[in-house]
């Protein structure tokens, strides 16, 4: 997400930071790069307008010229313009009402809403402790239905039966009667997708709402479709009263034109991005950690927080422990350090969250996480490819063995033998890792495996 932008910013506001002296004619110039970069990025014209403005009052005003440092206070006004364009800060669900608190789901056809609903459970059932029931209101679609069962089940959240011969404020109701006696503490109602035109389906979702009078009504749209989510969201804004946007697809939005438009023309917070199709791709919307990213500073914060939540502690301490009494690292565990990283996203997950290194442009880098990516996926299938014993003892891989893994998995023996030689670097480092100051030594190690100094070579 914001490559695009993050891109042509980082290059426009390099050629500010380095000035001794900010004048109104290069701000600007560089004005007019920035209002560029946000059009290219399909933000709103009025939305760019405004941003531009705000950013030249405050630049030509006395915050920057009492600056040590103008260009860098150039780039920090930018920055807080940016937060303040998308929010001042994460607005979390309002669910401090007596128990069940309803959360109300709409959006088009095909944002995903049904998907959406499924991972706002799971984020409330793990993240906030809160018990869930799912139901579906969409008696159009009787495959939405049977996917949200299908979702709740995986999730592990109470799933409350519904089909097309019943009418949605019916379902509902009777979903909040039913979460009432089991004492449950959020209920979410999947509605059909709509569109803003469509004035019966319209006067449903107005009738199911005043019924079940929610908490949170949640409009569920596509990142990929720029300022036309934006918009889009307006429309339904102004026919229900929603408190907040859930931009799906977001992964898939190289531009980020509806996540710097949606709070403008709408006036209603981004409460969260889904960043993919897995139940745990739904990351809370922070403005501040979003302006950093697309300014090319990282976000530390997130890559932290998703760290904590997809790290197996059990296995990193039996690890640590197994370290300390001076065992080896073998394949089992190369290949849970791989999955590891795997359940954060990938490279290209974590990647996205850690600052540009010395203006590296991150479109560049773009091919290079792909083939990354490709590597750590054919390395997993060598591993597989072993018997437990194998993986145990890599020195039992002789020529036939060899020969096997390569075959079963879809590799070249040359490609299982320079994994083996990969492991033994691995096995090196971990050693200096487990004696006294081996941190230092270890991440000295691994900036020849990364990406650039390279990833490991398969």
């Amino acid at each position: 997400m914001f490559e695009n932008l993050t891109d042509r910013l980082s290059q426009t506001l390099r050629h500010v930071t380095g000035k001794a002296k900010l004048t109104e004619d290069n701000i600007k110039d560089t004005l007019r790069e920035v209002r560029m970069a946000l059009l290219e990025a399909d933000v709103a014209l009025p939305v760019v307008k405004d941003f531009v403005n705000s950013v030249k009052e405050r630049a030509v005003g006395t915050e920057v010229s009492r600056s040590l440092t103008p260009g860098q206070a150039f780039v920090k006004i930018v920055q807080a313009e940016l937060e303040g364009l998308m929010g001042a800060a994460n607005e979390e669900l309002a669910l401090n009402a007596a128990p069940p608190a309803v959360v109300l789901m709409a959006g088009l056809q095909g944002a995903g809403k049904t998907t959406t609903a499924g991972k706002l459970a799971r984020h409330l059932k793990e993240r906030k402790k809160k018990s869930v029931m799912v139901v579906s209101a969409d008696v159009y679609r009787p495959a939405a239905i049977k996917q949200l069962e299908t979702l709740a089940n995986d999730i592990g959240v109470t799933f409350f039966p519904s089909d097309i011969s019943q009418k949605p404020v019916a379902i509902a109701e009777a979903a909040i009667r039913e979460a009432k006696l089991k004492y449950i503490d959020v209920v979410i109602v999947d509605t059909a997708g709509r569109l803003h035109i469509d004035a019966d389906m319209m006067d449903e979702i107005k009738s199911l709402h005043a019924a079940v009078k929610p908490v949170e009504t949640l409009f569920v749209v596509d990142a990929m479709t720029g300022q036309d989510a934006a918009n889009t969201a307006k429309a339904f804004g102004e026919a229900l009263p929603l408190t907040g946007v859930i931009l799906t697809k977001v992964d898939g939005d190289a531009r980020g034109g509806a996540a710097l438009s949606v709070r403008a023309i709408t006036g209603k917070p981004i409460k969260f991005i889904g960043m993919g199709e897995k139940s745990e791709a739904l990351e809370p919307f922070h403005p501040d950690r979003i302006a950093s990213r697309i300014l090319g500073m990282g976000d530390v914060l997130s890559l932290i927080e998703q760290a904590e939540q997809t790290i197996d502690k059990a296995k990193a301490d039996k690890l640590a422990k197994k370290l300390k009494k001076g065992k080896g690292f073998d394949l089992e565990d190369f290949r849970d350090q791989l999955l590891q990283m795997k359940n954060m996203g990938g490279l290209g997950g974590l990647m996205d969250k850690l600052p540009s290194i010395g203006g590296v442009n991150l479109s560049q880098m773009g091919n290079a996480q792909g083939a990354a990516e490709k590597q750590f996926k054919q390395m997993e299938a060598i591993i597989n490819s072993m018997t437990p014993a194998e993986r145990r003892d890599p020195e039992l891989l002789s020529g036939s063995r060899k020969r096997r893994i390569a075959l079963g998995s879809g590799t070249q023996v040359q490609d299982v033998g320079r994994l083996i030689k990969q492991h033994k670097q691995m096995q090196k480092m971990m050693k200096k890792f487990s004696s006294k100051g081996g941190m230092s030594k270890m991440m000295r190690g691994l900036g020849g495996m990364l990406p650039g100094g390279g990833m490991p070579k398969l």
